[in-house]
């Protein structure tokens, strides 16, 4: 087994245990809702701590319910994946372009002698 498969084997055992550890302990059930986002848990400390609070702005769309809302919040996020990884990977294939052609250039040099290039091919 190489060196990069166990490494990868061991970030996923990690991301595995962040998911499964919290329900597995319990951790979430004293809660009515034991694992809501952070947006709620604020609202609900502010209106703990200053029940007269008014906010300084209003969401231009309210989803009709949390489904449609945490659908939206999945896309928004996969698209922000797919955006990060088509920069990478755009990334990546333009440094091999460059690399090749490098390499093209190298080995053209040196086939003039002997007839082959660099690298053997031909």
């Amino acid at each position: 087994m190489s060196r990069n498969t166990k490494i990868n084997l061991v970030l996923l055992l990690a991301v595995a245990a962040l998911a499964v550890l919290p329900l597995a302990l319990g951790l979430g059930d004293h809660k009515k809702e034991p694992f809501t986002g952070s947006d709620g848990e604020a609202e609900t400390a502010i209106t703990e701590l200053k029940p007269d609070y008014e906010p300084w702005f209003s969401p231009l769309y309210e989803p009709p319910s949390g489904e449609i809302e945490s659908g939206l919040f999945s896309l928004q996020a996969a698209l922000g994946a797919g955006v990060l990884a088509y920069y990478f990977g755009l990334r990546r294939g333009r440094r091999q372009g460059e690399q090749r052609a490098l390499e093209r250039e190298t080995g053209g040099a040196l086939t003039g002698a002997t007839g082959k290039s660099a690298a053997g091919r031909d």
